[in-house]
């Protein structure tokens, strides 16, 4: 079996966003040489995410909206984790919500994907760089 490794950096410049990053997951998968296998993709930040949906800015605005409503972000002093000093207690919650990996399978060398679905990082405490992991272990 091989494994093979590499990590995608983001500084993203607003507080929130979702970033489409099924491109650079295949592209890690080519390099890899791997064909059949396992594809994990992790945030490595506790205020970030990555999931898989539907690469469609309705759904994506749907979520802002709904996270918002879940976890507002203001007032900041309704969260006790901001008494640090922090102000990102709502992107604690948020990340909760969303998830912190991913795991697809590879066949024949591509992802192994149901109709319409992508993957994505969802930052929620932006403007810090960031990282995403990705491990692909297979034959």
């Amino acid at each position: 079996m091989k494994s093979y490794r590499k990590e995608l950096w983001f500084n993203i410049p607003t507080r929130r966003a979702f970033i489409n990053i099924t491109q650079q997951v295949e592209a890690a998968l080519e390099e890899s040489g791997i064909r059949e296998g396992l594809v994990l993709v992790n945030a490595m930040h506790i205020s970030a995410s990555v999931f898989i949906n539907d690469d469609e800015p309705g759904l994506h605005h749907d979520y802002e909206v709904w996270l918002e409503k879940l976890a507002p972000h203001e007032p900041v002093d309704q969260y006790r984790h901001n008494d640090t000093g922090e102000d990102n207690a709502d992107a604690h919650i948020k990340r909760q919500v969303m998830g912190r990996e991913v795991v697809v399978a590879v066949t024949e060398g591509r992802l192994d994907f149901g109709p319409w679905e992508q993957i994505f990082y969802g930052e929620f405490d932006g403007m810090r760089r960031k990282r995403v992991l990705i491990k692909i272990i297979g034959e």
